[in-house]
């Protein structure tokens, strides 16, 4: 079947597809603002609670080069429906479990679509779009993980404070029950990819540039997750707000990602995106410290805040760019490794933010452990750039003694 290119059609396909971006970011992100929630109603520890964002972290590692091998035999409709599906009703079954063995395995399920449905829905965003358009036609459906940060997760965080936390996954559910409605309607048939370019893709493993770059997203960011997962506790407990301001932070937050993602952006296409990912996460070291010194008085803080979330957004665009650079032939796998990755450092940052807590050191200790992660990510950064550096040298060289 030919692709539909009809401008409403195309559009509206699009906006089906930052409802299902704006379901995910909401299931990812939400769970940082109801942790006191959570933790109160369980009876639990803050950091205990914390690891219902490690645990939905490793369902997008295990689940986005899984699903991206399987998605080739299906056409992207079908499977972008699907995808939704999973997070609709592991959503769900997360807002009625009675149990904290039962909320892990729901959080586990409700990660596994995650970077299968970003690594999917770029490929077909891209396809959809005019030519020369394609970047623009990407970047609309990653709108949706701002709009969560900016309105969902702020809504999310208010219902959990003032009716109940489990009313707000029931309401990412009910997102991600639009999505496919939108989908169904809007979305063109396309065909499948097909199972041999997948086979092909699995080469790019081979290669060290691309481990570097996982190197960096698995564990440099890392250093924004330790901050953001325990945020609310530390607004709270340090600053001295009230609850119900964590709802207005969380959106402050959201405010300076999108702001982030705007500028990471625009570095990345003047700069290097490896230069520019290194001077981020070495920016990412500096604004830590400064929350850290700066988070018990209430004006500071909010600014450092968004800051911190500008930083720790920048970073996504650079890195996208910088896989899909060491990765030719095989784009869709490595957008969904990228997003599996980055959601391991969700996990590294949660669980090892956590542990300090619980040994006594206080709600702003995961900053140093972030600290410590977005070094060693820069380290990876450097590591890469001498690579390269090595490269063109002797390319140099080559053409030298060849002449």
């Amino acid at each position: 079947m030919k692709k539909v290119r009809s401008y409403p059609v195309i559009k509206l396909s699009l906006v089906s597809l930052t409802i299902g971006g704006l379901s995910i970011g909401m299931t990812e992100f939400l769970m940082m603002g109801v942790l006191p929630d959570i933790s109160k109603t369980l009876n639990v520890t803050i950091p205990e609670a914390g690891h219902l964002i490690s645990i939905y972290a490793l369902g997008v590692v295990i689940g986005a080069p899984l699903m991206v091998g399987l998605a080739g035999k299906y056409p992207p409709k079908k499977v972008l429906m699907g995808l939704m599906l999973m997070v609709f009703v592991f959503n769900g079954l997360f807002s009625i479990a009675p149990n904290y063995g039962l909320l892990l395995t729901a959080r586990l399920l409700a990660g596994l679509p995650h970077g299968a449905f970003f690594g999917m829905g770029a490929v077909v965003a891209s396809r959809l779009a005019d030519p020369g358009r394609e970047a623009r036609s990407v970047s609309v459906m990653f709108a949706g993980l701002t709009v969560a940060n900016i309105i969902g997760v702020p809504l999310g965080t208010y219902i959990g404070h003032n009716l109940s936390w489990r009313l707000s996954f029931g309401v990412i559910a009910l997102f991600a029950l639009l999505a496919i409605v939108c989908i169904k309607l809007w979305m063109p048939v396309l065909k499948p990819s097909g199972n041999t370019a997948f086979k092909e893709s699995l080469k790019i493993f081979g290669k060290k540039d691309l481990w570097l770059v996982i190197g960096i997203s698995a564990i440099g960011t890392g250093g924004f997750f330790a901050w953001i997962s325990y945020i609310a506790p530390v607004i709270i407990n340090v600053t001295g707000f009230s609850g119900n301001m964590v709802t207005v932070i969380m959106g402050i937050i959201g405010l300076g990602m999108a702001a982030g993602n705007f500028v990471g952006g625009r570095l990345a296409d003047r700069f290097s995106p490896l230069i520019t990912t290194g001077v981020l996460l070495l920016s990412m070291i500096v604004i830590l410290l400064g929350f850290v010194a700066l988070a018990q008085y209430k004006l500071p803080a909010i600014m450092v805040t968004f800051l911190t979330g500008a930083v720790g957004f920048a970073v996504i665009a650079p890195m996208q760019i910088l896989i899909m650079q060491v990765a030719k032939g095989a784009e869709m796998l490595a957008s969904s490794v990228l997003q599996a990755t980055s959601n391991f450092g969700n996990a590294l940052g949660a669980y090892l933010g956590g542990l300090p807590i619980a040994a006594g050191f206080g709600f702003t200790s995961p900053e140093y452990v972030g600290c410590v992660l977005a070094f060693v990510g820069f380290g990876f950064c450097l590591t890469l750039f001498n690579i390269n550096k090595s490269k063109v040298t002797t390319n140099i060289s080559n053409v030298v003694v060849g002449n």
